[in-house]
Protein backbone atom coordinates (compact mmCIF):
# COMPACT_ATOMS: atom_id res chain seq x y z
CA UNK A 1 0.00 0.00 0.00
CA UNK A 2 2.76 2.49 1.08
CA UNK A 3 4.38 1.60 -2.62
CA UNK A 4 1.15 3.52 -4.35
CA UNK A 5 2.04 6.28 -6.70
CA UNK A 6 0.16 9.62 -6.96
CA UNK A 7 -2.07 8.54 -10.06
CA UNK A 8 -2.84 4.95 -8.24
CA UNK A 9 -3.99 6.70 -5.23
CA UNK A 10 -5.92 8.95 -7.49
CA UNK A 11 -7.72 5.97 -9.58
CA UNK A 12 -8.43 4.20 -6.43
CA UNK A 13 -10.43 7.75 -5.17
CA UNK A 14 -12.14 7.75 -8.55
CA UNK A 15 -13.18 4.04 -8.31
CA UNK A 16 -14.58 3.85 -5.29
CA UNK A 17 -16.12 7.33 -5.76
CA UNK A 18 -18.08 5.46 -8.43
CA UNK A 19 -18.86 2.49 -6.22
CA UNK A 20 -20.10 4.37 -4.18
CA UNK A 21 -22.36 6.20 -6.32
CA UNK A 22 -23.39 2.73 -7.60
CA UNK A 23 -24.26 1.77 -4.45
CA UNK A 24 -25.81 4.82 -2.99
CA UNK A 25 -28.23 5.41 -6.54
CA UNK A 26 -28.98 2.07 -6.31
CA UNK A 27 -30.50 2.23 -2.35
CA UNK A 28 -32.08 5.19 -2.32
CA UNK A 29 -33.59 4.27 -5.87
CA UNK A 30 -35.16 1.07 -4.64
CA UNK A 31 -36.61 3.09 -1.69
CA UNK A 32 -37.96 6.17 -3.73
CA UNK A 33 -39.31 3.20 -6.32
CA UNK A 34 -37.48 5.67 -9.04
CA UNK A 35 -34.01 6.25 -10.65
CA UNK A 36 -32.11 8.36 -8.66
CA UNK A 37 -29.30 10.13 -9.98
CA UNK A 38 -27.49 10.54 -5.69
CA UNK A 39 -24.66 13.04 -5.07
CA UNK A 40 -23.54 16.73 -4.67
CA UNK A 41 -22.38 16.26 -8.51
CA UNK A 42 -24.13 15.09 -11.48
CA UNK A 43 -21.69 12.29 -12.89
CA UNK A 44 -21.79 8.93 -11.25
CA UNK A 45 -19.35 9.99 -8.50
CA UNK A 46 -19.75 10.50 -4.85
CA UNK A 47 -16.20 12.03 -3.81
CA UNK A 48 -17.44 11.27 0.01
CA UNK A 49 -17.01 7.35 -0.62
CA UNK A 50 -13.70 7.80 -2.96
CA UNK A 51 -12.41 10.21 -0.02
CA UNK A 52 -13.52 7.75 2.57
CA UNK A 53 -11.82 4.88 0.93
CA UNK A 54 -8.70 6.45 0.86
CA UNK A 55 -9.02 7.37 4.64
CA UNK A 56 -10.58 3.15 5.86
CA UNK A 57 -6.76 2.41 3.28
CA UNK A 58 -4.63 4.75 5.33
CA UNK A 59 -6.13 4.28 8.59
CA UNK A 60 -5.89 0.51 7.95
CA UNK A 61 -2.73 -0.39 7.70
CA UNK A 62 -1.40 -0.70 10.28
CA UNK A 63 -3.79 -2.62 11.16
CA UNK A 64 -3.83 -4.97 8.20
CA UNK A 65 -3.24 -8.11 10.31
CA UNK A 66 -6.03 -7.37 13.08
CA UNK A 67 -9.79 -7.58 12.09
CA UNK A 68 -10.70 -5.42 15.84
CA UNK A 69 -8.51 -3.22 15.23
CA UNK A 70 -9.10 -2.72 11.65
CA UNK A 71 -12.91 -2.03 12.29
CA UNK A 72 -12.12 0.56 14.92
CA UNK A 73 -10.15 2.75 12.63
CA UNK A 74 -12.36 2.40 9.96
CA UNK A 75 -15.27 3.61 12.39
CA UNK A 76 -13.37 6.55 13.69
CA UNK A 77 -11.17 7.78 10.24
CA UNK A 78 -14.85 7.40 8.27
CA UNK A 79 -17.02 9.12 10.72
CA UNK A 80 -14.39 11.88 11.37
CA UNK A 81 -14.38 12.48 7.87
CA UNK A 82 -18.14 11.92 7.19
CA UNK A 83 -18.84 14.92 10.16
CA UNK A 84 -15.99 17.13 8.90
CA UNK A 85 -17.76 17.04 5.54
CA UNK A 86 -21.50 17.48 6.70
CA UNK A 87 -20.30 20.73 9.00
CA UNK A 88 -17.83 22.30 6.35
CA UNK A 89 -20.66 21.39 3.66
CA UNK A 90 -24.08 23.07 6.25
CA UNK A 91 -21.92 25.91 7.26
CA UNK A 92 -21.00 26.82 3.52
CA UNK A 93 -24.34 26.14 1.50
CA UNK A 94 -26.96 26.19 4.52
CA UNK A 95 -28.20 22.65 4.00
CA UNK A 96 -27.51 19.32 5.14
CA UNK A 97 -27.11 16.86 2.24
CA UNK A 98 -27.67 13.84 4.53
CA UNK A 99 -29.39 14.00 7.78
CA UNK A 100 -29.33 11.48 10.72
CA UNK A 101 -31.42 13.80 13.17
CA UNK A 102 -33.73 10.32 12.60
CA UNK A 103 -31.26 8.07 13.41
CA UNK A 104 -30.89 7.16 17.31
CA UNK A 105 -27.37 8.59 18.76
CA UNK A 106 -26.54 10.60 16.42
CA UNK A 107 -24.80 13.44 17.09
CA UNK A 108 -25.83 17.49 15.40
CA UNK A 109 -27.32 15.42 12.60
CA UNK A 110 -24.14 14.72 10.74
CA UNK A 111 -23.13 11.29 11.83
CA UNK A 112 -24.68 8.54 13.94
CA UNK A 113 -23.84 5.58 15.65
CA UNK A 114 -25.37 3.04 13.05
CA UNK A 115 -23.83 4.82 10.00
CA UNK A 116 -20.51 4.91 11.68
CA UNK A 117 -20.82 1.05 12.79
CA UNK A 118 -21.61 0.38 9.19
CA UNK A 119 -18.34 2.04 7.89
CA UNK A 120 -16.33 -0.10 10.51
CA UNK A 121 -17.90 -3.23 8.94
CA UNK A 122 -17.00 -1.26 5.27
CA UNK A 123 -13.73 -0.86 5.94
CA UNK A 124 -13.12 -4.98 6.80
CA UNK A 125 -15.31 -5.45 3.61
CA UNK A 126 -12.87 -3.00 1.70
CA UNK A 127 -9.77 -4.15 2.68
CA UNK A 128 -9.78 -8.07 3.38
CA UNK A 129 -12.01 -8.50 -0.12
CA UNK A 130 -12.85 -5.64 -2.37
CA UNK A 131 -9.52 -4.13 -2.67
CA UNK A 132 -7.98 -6.97 -4.02
CA UNK A 133 -9.12 -6.98 -7.26
CA UNK A 134 -9.44 -3.35 -7.59
CA UNK A 135 -5.87 -2.85 -6.35
CA UNK A 136 -4.70 -5.97 -9.14
CA UNK A 137 -6.33 -4.13 -11.54
CA UNK A 138 -5.50 -0.86 -11.33
CA UNK A 139 -1.89 -1.75 -10.70
CA UNK A 140 -2.09 -3.75 -13.92
CA UNK A 141 -2.76 -0.68 -15.72
CA UNK A 142 0.16 0.74 -18.14
CA UNK A 143 1.63 4.30 -16.67
CA UNK A 144 0.89 5.99 -19.39
CA UNK A 145 -2.74 4.97 -19.92
CA UNK A 146 -3.11 5.33 -16.12
CA UNK A 147 -1.78 9.32 -16.40
CA UNK A 148 -4.34 9.72 -19.33
CA UNK A 149 -6.89 8.02 -17.39
CA UNK A 150 -6.94 9.97 -14.76
CA UNK A 151 -6.20 13.09 -16.33
CA UNK A 152 -9.22 12.74 -18.28
CA UNK A 153 -11.18 12.08 -14.99
CA UNK A 154 -9.87 14.74 -13.24
CA UNK A 155 -10.85 17.10 -15.72
CA UNK A 156 -14.39 15.78 -15.92
CA UNK A 157 -14.98 15.69 -12.37
CA UNK A 158 -13.46 19.16 -11.67
CA UNK A 159 -15.63 20.48 -14.11
CA UNK A 160 -18.71 18.65 -12.57
CA UNK A 161 -17.75 20.00 -9.06
CA UNK A 162 -17.26 23.73 -10.29
CA UNK A 163 -20.57 23.37 -11.38
CA UNK A 164 -22.35 22.18 -8.24
CA UNK A 165 -20.52 23.98 -6.00
CA UNK A 166 -21.57 27.55 -8.21
CA UNK A 167 -25.29 25.55 -8.14
CA UNK A 168 -25.33 24.92 -4.34
CA UNK A 169 -24.58 28.71 -3.91
CA UNK A 170 -26.95 29.81 -5.69
CA UNK A 171 -29.26 27.56 -4.32
CA UNK A 172 -28.22 28.94 -0.66
CA UNK A 173 -28.78 32.30 -1.97
CA UNK A 174 -32.38 31.51 -2.91
CA UNK A 175 -33.31 30.02 0.25
CA UNK A 176 -32.11 33.14 2.11
CA UNK A 177 -33.81 35.26 -0.51
CA UNK A 178 -37.25 33.23 -0.05
CA UNK A 179 -36.70 33.21 3.87
CA UNK A 180 -36.80 36.90 3.56
CA UNK A 181 -39.95 37.97 1.11
CA UNK A 182 -41.86 34.91 3.50
CA UNK A 183 -41.05 37.17 6.34
CA UNK A 184 -41.52 39.88 4.84
CA UNK A 185 -45.13 39.05 3.60
CA UNK A 186 -45.78 37.11 7.37
CA UNK A 187 -45.65 40.90 8.93
CA UNK A 188 -47.76 42.01 5.81
CA UNK A 189 -50.48 39.85 6.17
CA UNK A 190 -50.90 40.43 9.98
CA UNK A 191 -50.85 44.47 9.36
CA UNK A 192 -53.48 43.77 6.96
CA UNK A 193 -55.52 41.46 9.49
CA UNK A 194 -55.31 44.60 11.75
CA UNK A 195 -56.48 47.06 9.19
CA UNK A 196 -59.40 44.48 8.51
CA UNK A 197 -60.56 44.24 12.05
CA UNK A 198 -60.05 47.83 12.95
CA UNK A 199 -62.57 48.76 9.90
CA UNK A 200 -65.00 46.28 10.60
CA UNK A 201 -65.10 48.29 14.32
CA UNK A 202 -65.31 51.69 12.70
CA UNK A 203 -68.80 51.61 12.09
CA UNK A 204 -68.95 53.65 15.23
CA UNK A 205 -66.87 56.86 16.24
CA UNK A 206 -63.78 56.20 16.70
CA UNK A 207 -61.32 58.74 18.32
CA UNK A 208 -57.72 58.93 16.77
CA UNK A 209 -56.23 58.02 20.33
CA UNK A 210 -58.38 54.63 20.73
CA UNK A 211 -58.02 53.89 16.80
CA UNK A 212 -54.37 53.32 17.82
CA UNK A 213 -54.97 51.70 20.82
CA UNK A 214 -57.15 49.44 19.63
CA UNK A 215 -54.82 48.99 16.80
CA UNK A 216 -51.87 47.79 18.89
CA UNK A 217 -53.96 45.44 20.70
CA UNK A 218 -55.16 43.49 17.75
CA UNK A 219 -51.70 43.57 16.35
CA UNK A 220 -50.28 41.65 19.65
CA UNK A 221 -53.53 39.43 19.09
CA UNK A 222 -52.82 38.40 15.49
CA UNK A 223 -49.02 37.81 15.75
CA UNK A 224 -50.38 35.10 18.88
CA UNK A 225 -52.22 33.43 16.71
CA UNK A 226 -49.64 32.99 13.83
CA UNK A 227 -48.64 29.70 15.64
CA UNK A 228 -48.22 27.88 12.83
CA UNK A 229 -47.15 29.25 9.84
CA UNK A 230 -48.75 29.26 5.97
CA UNK A 231 -47.52 27.71 3.06
CA UNK A 232 -45.60 30.33 0.85
CA UNK A 233 -48.68 30.27 -1.92
CA UNK A 234 -51.41 30.51 0.66
CA UNK A 235 -49.32 32.80 2.18
CA UNK A 236 -49.47 34.96 -1.12
CA UNK A 237 -53.25 34.39 -2.01
CA UNK A 238 -54.18 35.68 1.02
CA UNK A 239 -52.48 38.81 1.35
CA UNK A 240 -54.14 39.47 -2.33
CA UNK A 241 -57.28 38.88 -0.82
CA UNK A 242 -56.88 41.18 1.40
CA UNK A 243 -55.54 44.32 -0.33
CA UNK A 244 -58.49 43.22 -2.73
CA UNK A 245 -60.96 43.28 0.14
CA UNK A 246 -59.36 46.92 0.94
CA UNK A 247 -59.26 48.34 -2.18
CA UNK A 248 -63.18 47.63 -2.58
CA UNK A 249 -63.57 49.43 0.79
CA UNK A 250 -61.70 52.60 -0.41
CA UNK A 251 -63.95 52.62 -3.90
CA UNK A 252 -67.36 52.11 -1.49
CA UNK A 253 -67.01 53.43 1.56
CA UNK A 254 -64.15 55.77 2.03
CA UNK A 255 -63.94 56.16 5.85
CA UNK A 256 -62.01 58.73 7.72
CA UNK A 257 -59.62 55.43 9.02
CA UNK A 258 -59.45 54.13 5.21
CA UNK A 259 -58.37 57.78 3.80
CA UNK A 260 -55.59 57.59 6.73
CA UNK A 261 -54.00 54.07 5.63
CA UNK A 262 -54.23 54.89 1.58
CA UNK A 263 -50.93 55.59 1.62
CA UNK A 264 -49.47 52.69 3.53
CA UNK A 265 -52.41 50.37 2.21
CA UNK A 266 -50.75 51.44 -1.29
CA UNK A 267 -47.16 50.77 -0.11
CA UNK A 268 -47.88 47.28 0.82
CA UNK A 269 -49.67 46.97 -2.56
CA UNK A 270 -46.71 47.86 -4.01
CA UNK A 271 -44.01 45.79 -1.93
CA UNK A 272 -46.22 42.76 -2.48
CA UNK A 273 -46.49 43.07 -6.52
CA UNK A 274 -42.30 43.80 -6.68
CA UNK A 275 -41.81 40.54 -4.28
CA UNK A 276 -44.69 38.35 -6.24
CA UNK A 277 -42.45 38.97 -9.28
CA UNK A 278 -38.98 38.44 -8.00
CA UNK A 279 -40.54 34.89 -6.90
CA UNK A 280 -41.44 34.30 -10.74
CA UNK A 281 -38.07 35.25 -11.42
CA UNK A 282 -36.77 32.65 -8.86
CA UNK A 283 -37.37 29.78 -11.88
CA UNK A 284 -35.89 26.93 -10.04
CA UNK A 285 -38.06 24.30 -11.74
CA UNK A 286 -36.97 25.47 -14.85
CA UNK A 287 -33.28 25.43 -13.67
CA UNK A 288 -31.99 22.08 -14.63
CA UNK A 289 -28.79 22.33 -12.00
CA UNK A 290 -30.88 23.29 -8.86
CA UNK A 291 -33.38 20.85 -9.77
CA UNK A 292 -31.53 18.06 -10.09
CA UNK A 293 -29.24 18.97 -7.35
CA UNK A 294 -32.88 19.14 -5.03
CA UNK A 295 -33.79 15.71 -6.84
CA UNK A 296 -30.35 14.08 -6.02
CA UNK A 297 -30.40 14.15 -2.75
CA UNK A 298 -34.05 13.32 -1.58
CA UNK A 299 -33.46 13.68 2.18
CA UNK A 300 -31.52 17.30 2.11
CA UNK A 301 -32.78 19.84 4.92
CA UNK A 302 -31.59 22.70 6.59
CA UNK A 303 -32.46 24.01 10.00
CA UNK A 304 -32.80 27.41 8.95
CA UNK A 305 -34.45 27.17 5.83
CA UNK A 306 -36.27 24.04 5.68
CA UNK A 307 -40.14 25.39 5.47
CA UNK A 308 -38.72 27.01 2.28
CA UNK A 309 -37.14 23.76 0.87
CA UNK A 310 -39.79 21.44 1.71
CA UNK A 311 -41.70 23.45 -0.20
CA UNK A 312 -38.99 23.76 -3.08
CA UNK A 313 -38.73 19.96 -2.83
CA UNK A 314 -42.65 19.62 -3.07
CA UNK A 315 -42.99 21.90 -6.12
CA UNK A 316 -39.92 20.20 -7.88
CA UNK A 317 -41.43 16.87 -7.24
CA UNK A 318 -45.21 17.92 -8.60
CA UNK A 319 -43.37 19.43 -11.69
CA UNK A 320 -41.69 16.27 -12.32
CA UNK A 321 -44.36 14.14 -12.05
CA UNK A 322 -46.73 16.51 -14.40
CA UNK A 323 -43.72 16.02 -16.87
CA UNK A 324 -43.18 12.57 -17.37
Amino acid sequence: MLAYSILQWLMFFYFYSFFGWCFESTYVSIRKKRFINRGFIRGPFLPLYGSGAVVMLLVSMPFSDNIVLTFIAGVIGATALEYVTGVCMEALFKVRYWDYSNQKFNFQGHICLSSSIAWGFLTIFMTRYLHQPVEKTILAIDNTALTILVIVLTIMIAADLATSFRTALDLRDVLIRMEHAREDMIRMQRRLDVMIAVLDNTKTEFTAGLNSKKEQILEKNEFLKQVSLPKTEDLYRGIEDRLGSLKRALQEKPTEYLESIRDEISEMKGSFYTHLEKRRQTGILKDFHKRNLILGNPTMMSKKYNAILEELKREIEEHRKNNK
